[in-house]
C-alpha cells in the first residue's frame, strides 16, 4: 500500500486499484472521496471506449469511500455496496482523465444513500450513479494482523 496520510492520497491499497490504476482522494474539506484514473488500453472496449464495468467500478470506489467518510476520517471504514445503479451519458477515450465523486443524499447510521458523478478532464459528464451502502458492523471486521 502507498499512502500519503498529510493529503489522504491513496494508491496500490488493493489488488482491484492497483489493476485497474486509479487514485483515491479522501483528503478533501467536503468529506466527498474522489477516484480518478487515466484512461489506457487496458481500460478500453471493443468499440474503443471505456469499458462500462470499469466505469461502475471507478463510480463505487469514490462512493463507497465518500460512506466511509460520514464515520472515519480517513475513509477507511469499510462499506459494503448493495446495490449499484449506472447510468453511462457519454463514452470516454484513451488519454482522458477522469474523476468520480460521491455524494451522500440520505440514510441513517448503518445504511447510506449515495450518488456520484464521473467527469472528464474538462468537466464533461460521463456517468452518473446511485447506490445504497452498508456499514460493516465492528464485529464483522478483521482484526489487523501484526505478523510480519
Amino acid at each position: 500500500m502507498t499512502e500519503d496520510t498529510s493529503n489522504g492520497i491513496i494508491k496500490n491499497e488493493t489488488g482491484a486499484q492497483t489493476l485497474l490504476g486509479y487514485v483515491l482522494d479522501v483528503g478533501q474539506e467536503d468529506r466527498r472521496a474522489r477516484c480518478m484514473i487515466e484512461i489506457t488500453d487496458e481500460h478500453l472496449n471493443r468499440h474503443a471506449s471505456l469499458h462500462g464495468g470499469i466505469t461502475s467500478a471507478v463510480l463505487d470506489n469514490a462512493m463507497g469511500a465518500t460512506a466511509s467518510l460520514t464515520v472515519d476520517e480517513t475513509g477507511r471504514r469499510p462499506f459494503l455496496t448493495i446495490s449499484l445503479n449506472t447510468h453511462f451519458l457519454a463514452p470516454a477515450k484513451k488519454g482522458d482523465v477522469l474523476t468520480a465523486i460521491g455524494r451522500v443524499v440520505g440514510g441513517g447510521m448503518s445504511t447510506k444513500f449515495l450518488e456520484g458523478e464521473l467527469v472528464d478532464q474538462n468537466g464533461k459528464l460521463i456517468a452518473t450513479a446511485t447506490g445504497v451502502f452498508k456499514r460493516v458492523p465492528e464485529k464483522r471486521l478483521a482484526p489487523e494482523s501484526t505478523a510480519e
